[in-house]
């Protein structure tokens, strides 16, 4: 709408200063065809009133002419519709049938079902026009906390390119109340294992435990709700509690600004963390990444206190529990092994040592691995896979049924996942495979790892050595078993040992 002063300077630039019409639209910066309108508008006013002044006529109303518009569709019987519908949902909703509401397109659709030519957006913007009314808008209460009495707990979700492969991961993030001390490490999935891992780490990361630990309603943290405000805690939780003496509280419901600080740290780490870098190696290489920009991040000078987090968390050290101990965090399940020497866990399978095909072994998973014990003997251990139907096989667990079918050794699984493994066998072992089994034998026994053997291997091949075989290999490689600080895997032949000294050992007594 053009203004009473911008008539004014038209119809004065116009006949008291004589400029044309074209002058006065590049100086007020309007169109020609404005200021054409409001000269002949004023000649033609000027006809009727010849004893006005000017003052007069920009005084006066505009005037518009209507005859070309279309009707209002949002009338006051439309209006009235809704209306009625929308108390239909304050009954619903006091009757507490609040999955039975109907929606904006549901009012949308039942107007256009009435013969009511009306557009989406018209009825959106009137119901919120409706709810804003009756709204008032929520305070915050800034929050002043005791050194080492809150910390709050989150998760977030990621995706990074882990050796050309997108995947998507889970971020668990603590912030202390107080200091605004950050700490988050990378799991698979939002699951108990790694809620309660999460935890372990943390504690262990910054030596003590706060006296409370604050979440949302997260499946992992809230059994089930009692009542409209309580809730029950996991077995996890309380697990957690006892162990590390911590109290917990959970916020309300879709009121995640209640535990704020974690809130921002989230989309604040992950930002900082992930956001000019998502490639990576290995899983390893992402979590270094993460923990040096957590780092830099505590070491970064606060605005509201001009203290870094790092500054402000050795203030609140004295006031944090000790730490006991590691809680074990796996669970335990018990599998029959199958026709092909392997358990199936969560719809993938892991290979066991061939002879125990038919028996029942024990489970032992947590986040990231998965041990298999028979008879309280540990038998091998595989990175947890979070795929779908993939094998993880492990080639020692078949040496014993190999070494009966060296046939069967080229085309098998167990050799297709070791890639060094296939390349060494491809290369100089394709016509003989029971050497090649015994090579894979003698590094089962003496605890020779891929990486030992193929640097023996680099080693003969720098010697110019024309023949690459077991019994070279062996010579190079030495028959000393190197130093292993893990248990030592148990074949066949030393589980039947042991079977038969516990016998004689009670024949004896």
């Amino acid at each position: 709408m053009i203004s009473m002063y911008t008539k004014q300077e038209i119809i004065l630039r116009s006949y008291r200063e004589g400029k044309s019409q074209r002058c006065i639209a590049g100086e007020l910066s309007i169109s020609r065809k404005t200021v054409s309108k409001f000269i002949k508008d004023y000649e033609f006013w000027k006809v009727s009133n010849i004893n006005s002044t000017l003052s007069d006529y920009l005084s006066k109303p505009d005037s518009y002419d209507s005859s070309n518009r279309g009707k209002i569709v949002l009338t006051r019987e439309v209006e009235s519709s809704i209306d009625k519908l929308l108390s239909l949902n304050d009954k619903n909703r006091s009757l507490g049938l609040h999955k039975q509401l109907l929606k904006k397109v549901d009012i949308y659709n039942h107007l256009q079902s009435q013969g009511v030519s009306i557009g989406y957006t018209t009825v959106c913007n009137y119901i919120r026009g409706k709810e804003s009314k009756g709204s008032t808008p929520e305070a915050f209460i800034r929050q002043s906390y005791v050194p080492g009495s809150s910390c709050e707990f989150d998760w977030g979700e990621i995706k990074l390119d882990i050796g050309g492969s997108l995947q998507r991961f889970q971020l668990a993030v603590f912030t202390s109340s107080y200091s605004n001390y950050r700490y988050a490490c990378i799991y698979n999935r939002q699951d108990t294992l790694a809620f309660m891992e999460s935890h372990v780490s943390f504690f262990n990361y910054t030596g003590g435990v706060f006296k409370e630990m604050v979440y949302d309603n997260m499946r992992v943290a809230v059994a089930k709700f009692v009542g409209k405000y309580e809730k029950e805690p996991t077995r996890a939780l309380l697990d957690l509690g006892c162990h590390y003496g911590f109290s917990h509280r959970f916020c309300n419901a879709r009121r995640g600004n209640e535990k704020g600080h974690v809130e921002r740290s989230v989309e604040y780490i992950r930002r900082k963390a992930f956001g000019f870098s998502h490639s990576f190696d290995s899983l390893e290489a992402a979590e270094q990444h993460l923990l040096t920009i957590i780092e830099q991040i505590n070491g970064t000078k606060q605005q509201l206190t001009g203290k870094s987090a790092i500054t402000l968390f050795e203030e609140e050290k004295p006031h944090l529990s000790p730490v006991s101990s590691d809680l074990n965090c796996s669970e335990t399940v018990e599998l029959r092994v199958d026709k092909y020497s392997t358990v199936s866990f969560r719809t993938n399978r892991y290979s066991v040592p061939d002879h125990l095909v038919g028996d029942f072994v024990e489970i032992k998973f947590f986040s990231s691995t998965l041990e298999i014990y028979h008879k309280d003997i540990l038998l091998g251990r595989h990175p947890r896979n979070y795929g779908k139907h993939q094998w993880v096989i492990a080639i020692e667990h078949y040496l014993y049924t190999l070494k009966r079918k060296p046939g069967a050794l080229s085309g098998s699984l167990a050799l297709i996942s070791s890639v060094y493994l296939k390349q060494l066998y491809e290369t100089y072992f394709t016509q003989s495979p029971r050497d090649f089994i015994e090579l894979l034998e003698y590094c089962k026994t003496y605890q020779v790892d891929h990486e030992r053997l193929e640097t023996t291997v680099n080693r003969l091949l720098s010697a110019n050595s024309t023949t690459i075989n077991t019994e070279r290999i062996k010579a190079l490689l030495g028959n000393k078993t190197t130093s292993c600080s893990g248990q030592v895997l148990e074949d066949q032949t030393m589980l039947l040992a042991k079977q038969q000294l516990t016998q004689v050992s009670s024949l004896m007594n």
